[in-house]
């Protein structure tokens, strides 16, 4: 009971961890930087992993997409190949969920369930891997810029859509592990039941005594005392 219990509760863990990550993905804001004047902001400029756009004071943005793939930064499509493996990832981990649950009436015995559950617990881990490096390796490049002192160009911020990608990441990683801890309870041998047959009387109504010959004959233990043996 408290392994099907884990098992729930780390789905729902993974599995609001997988669509956090894949909310990342058309999130906008990941990085972001701000032009202020003396009373309001006159332009907001954001970038994420497919365009580059400038937000004015009137709320009208304009957007350019990254004109070729091949053309990109290195840490942009190192970021978007493991932001969509990521995503993958957890799709087929929450396949696997699925059917390594004991809740589930697919996947076969409990020993191969336990190990389908494993399974799973490992590719929600990799997934959450994935999504926490590509999250940490474009921050790093942010916070490079930032502080660099010879870095002349638009200095950015970190986003909104970094946070969500660490938070699912974490989630994915936690839910993992409950999946994985979940297959030693599976292996735990069944606690052996015992059934109670009231009690015994000590002395039987029927006593043996050996012969001499090796033969066993029986008496009634009341005649083997008298009156006086009472007293």
């Amino acid at each position: 009971m408290a392994s099907t219990a884990s098992e729930i509760i780390a789905f729902m863990v993974s599995i609001s961890g997988w669509v956090l990550v894949s909310s990342t993905l058309p999130t906008d804001y990941w990085k972001v930087s701000t032009i202020d004047g003396t009373v309001i902001t006159t332009a907001t400029y954001w970038a994420n992993l497919w365009k580059t756009c400038v937000t004015d004071s009137t709320g009208v943005s304009n957007c350019k997409d990254f004109p070729s793939m091949l053309a990109l930064d290195g840490y942009i499509q190192a970021c978007r190949g493991l932001m969509i493996a990521a995503v993958s990832l957890g799709f087929f981990g929450s396949i696997f969920a699925l059917f390594g649950m004991k809740c589930t009436k697919v996947g076969g015995s409990d020993k191969a369930k336990a190990k389908i559950a494993c399974l799973a617990g490992i590719v929600f881990i990799l997934s959450g891997l994935c999504s926490m490096t590509g999250c940490s390796l474009y921050a790093n490049k942010i916070t490079t810029e930032f502080f660099d002192p010879l870095y002349v160009e638009q200095k950015y911020e970190l986003g909104a859509a970094l946070f969500i990608g660490w938070a699912g990441a974490s989630l994915c990683i936690i839910g993992g592990v409950i999946f994985c801890f979940s297959i030693s309870d599976n292996n735990k041998p069944p606690r052996m039941g015992y059934a109670y047959n009231g009690a015994t009387s000590v002395l039987s109504s029927r006593t043996k005594y050996p012969g001499a010959e090796g033969d066993f004959k029986t008496t009634n233990p009341s005649k083997q005392f008298d009156k006086n043996a009472y007293v």
